[in-house]
């Protein structure tokens, strides 16, 4: 089995990535989907986020109300870290599970969108950084999301660097261009992982792309 660590930042087109790696083959654990599912109506991690944050962000159906949530901890890191600290095991555990019954062999990409930011990387064999510059991530979330420029920017700015990301890269995808572009860089990563897989398991690659 080959771990690889997918991350990049907000903008950077990563779902575009996972997407075609789970189409090449990969096993995809996404963090964000094993983020909902954790604190889903019912389980006992929902109780814990009620618990620590009160009953101001439940719906009015007793599911998590996330943006009532986001206003209570973003840009408060005492609150946002109580909140990882209920939330992040369970989903570490949850992608623990699925890896454990991925087949022999496989190539587990772990879609992990703050993977540097909570000091991941070692966990796997290959750090896989999906990489576009700034003045591009600002115009996708204008474009795409509705942000204003401002909002962008606040976004961006709450994530690691862009240099950060790239100093624990082992392989870089471009996304700065087209889709075709972005097909072929997937190609050519797809080639480079199953070669990992095939040689070397459980290892890196030796130089960054």
């Amino acid at each position: 089995m080959l771990r690889v660590g997918l991350t990049g930042g907000i903008g950077s087109g990563k779902s575009a990535v996972s997407s075609r790696l789970a189409a090449r083959g990969a096993v995809l654990i996404d963090s964000d989907v094993l983020a909902r599912e954790v604190v889903a109506k019912g389980t006992g991690g929902l109780d814990e986020v009620v618990a620590a944050f009160g009953d101001g962000v439940l719906t009015a159906e007793g599911e998590l109300d996330r943006p009532a949530l986001g206003r209570i901890v973003f840009g408060d890191e005492p609150a946002r870290r109580r909140l990882e600290a209920i939330i992040h095991p369970r989903v570490r555990a949850r992608a623990a599970e699925i890896e454990a019954e991925s087949p022999a062999g496989a190539i587990v990409v772990h879609d992990i969108p703050l993977l540097v930011e909570t000091g991941q990387a070692d966990r796997f064999d290959v750090v896989l950084v999906v990489d576009a510059p700034v003045d591009v991530q600002l115009e996708r979330l204008k474009s795409q999301r509705g942000m204003t420029e401002a909002e962008a920017k606040q976004r961006i700015a709450s994530q690691a660097s862009r240099e950060d990301r790239l100093a624990v890269a082992d392989l870089v995808v471009d996304n700065s261009g087209t889709l075709a572009d972005l097909d072929q860089r997937i190609d050519q990563v797809w080639a480079a992982l199953q070669d990992h897989a095939a040689h070397d398991p459980g290892h890196g690659p030796d130089t960054k792309r």
